[in-house]
């Protein structure tokens, strides 16, 4: 059985390294400008993750067979791309995506 201080350890170890990750990156790109081409790609990261999350939760996968659409997904979609659309604001996207998921599953 592990000791309590490795376990400690281990935790306070993952959580420095965590900060570290997340947080070097800032401290060192504040005293360097990017070039322009490197800031426009960084500019469609969000875009990318938020489609990576919406296309894996839109389709449900089967072994051995094509995937399924899952309609409770698509039908949240609709107002929530509207509002994408229309605001071009994150935060709006998401809570659209919120409340017309969860109205779907109150019907």
């Amino acid at each position: 059985m592990l000791s309590f201080n490795y376990v400690i350890l281990t935790i306070i170890g993952c959580a420095v390294v965590t900060w570290l990750s997340r947080v070097l990156p800032f401290i060192l790109l504040k005293k360097f400008n990017l070039p322009k081409t490197v800031n426009e790609f960084l500019s469609f990261v969000p875009i990318v993750i938020m489609s990576a999350l919406w296309f894996s939760h839109l389709f449900i996968s089967n072994t051995g067979h094509l995937p399924d659409i899952n309609y409770e997904y698509l039908i949240a979609s609709a107002p929530t791309v509207l509002s994408a659309a229309i605001t071009k604001n994150l935060l709006v996207i998401v809570l659209v995506g919120m409340v017309s998921l969860a109205l779907l599953r109150l019907i």
